[in-house]
């Protein structure tokens, strides 16, 4: 399997992961439980080894009960998985930073994360999380968002202390830009070694993508398939569906590959990792093998040439005082 050599502990870090994004089904606890889990282990299975989790998504406790299924059935070994969750916006303070990435762990029953990545770049108001969990992005009622002079700085040097206390192998950042991420390496004593975007044809973030492999930051890409994952939740933009555009579906004809394969290989071919996820047993296999061939030069150009600057996951959509990608 193909992988990415981190620049600091030169841990491997999987080309292709499954995302635990919305990996939930159903109103009901049980439904949503035994649905994740299940998931996650049958993804096992199929070869996956990198998982992308995070507390906002609220299925840490399912996701690592497939895990663990799959340790004890002896289809994998904790040290072949790579591991991936996040901190959420409510705990960048320093006296909940290290509280709640120790919750975390016990949720999903491991020792250690193999990647703790800031979540977003934005510092809201602590809610316990014996009384909400996860707290998500509002306050008690709902609808408002409380925010918090929390400064990075402060954020990322607790971060460094998971590292230390080998809570956590990696760190790095997500849902930042070029001027955020020059800043935190202005003090930085462990340096940022992943950063998490969403990276698609229609949003390509070019500048951003060559600021860090010039920094030896590795790249995951989320949202792949552009609008795919958001339409369920009314927030495509009236986007056309990338599965389904004209250049998309013509190089998947002449690879003889799916549509999903063409745009993960966008992306794979050029050292970026990507966190598909399905809950189809052939999908997900296909979305694994989306390595097995390669695109032409003009390929990937044709591919980028759909760039149309469209962000999907913006927190400004939230509040107008969220625009952390103004």
């Amino acid at each position: 399997m193909a992988s990415i050599a981190l620049a600091r502990t030169g841990q491997k870090m999987p080309l292709v992961g499954f995302g635990l994004w919305k990996v939930t089904l159903g109103l009901c606890a049980e439904v949503t439980k035994s649905t994740c889990a299940d998931t996650v282990y049958n993804a096992i299975k199929a070869g996956y080894r990198l998982f992308d989790g995070a507390g906002d998504y609220g299925n840490e406790k399912e996701a690592g009960e497939g895990v663990r299924r799959a340790l004890k059935d002896g289809l994998v070994k904790r040290e072949e998985l790579f591991i991936t969750s996040k901190l959420w916006n409510t705990f960048h303070a320093k006296e909940h930073v290290k509280d709640i990435a120790t919750k975390q762990l016990g949720l999903w029953g491991i020792e250690y994360f193999d990647l703790f990545l800031v979540h977003f770049p934005i510092s809201l108001k602590y809610v316990d999380p014996s009384e909400r969990y996860p707290p998500e992005w509002f306050g008690a009622d709902g609808k408002t968002v409380h925010l918090q002079d929390t400064p990075m700085q402060e954020t990322w040097q607790v971060m460094e202390e998971l590292v230390d206390a080998g809570l956590t192998k990696n760190i790095g950042l997500s849902n930042c830009q070029g001027s955020l991420i020059l800043d935190v390496l202005r003090y930085a004593r462990i340096k940022p070694q992943v950063l998490q975007i969403e990276l698609h044809p229609y949003l390509t973030q070019e500048h951003l993508v060559d600021l860090a492999k010039t920094l030896d930051i590795a790249i995951t890409g989320y949202s792949s398939f552009g609008p795919q994952s958001y339409i369920e939740l009314n927030m495509d933009r009236g986007a056309g569906s990338l599965l389904a555009h004209d250049v998309v579906t013509s190089l998947a004809k002449q690879h003889n590959k799916t549509t999903a394969q063409i745009l993960l290989r966008w992306a794979t071919q050029r050292g970026i990792a990507v966190v598909p996820k399905s809950n189809n047993p052939q999908r997900l296999i296909q979305n694994l093998d989306s390595e097995s061939f390669d695109l032409k030069p003009e390929e990937i150009k044709a591919l980028s040439s759909l760039n149309c600057n469209l962000r999907l996951n913006d927190p400004q959509d939230i509040d107008g005082r969220l625009g952390i990608f103004a």
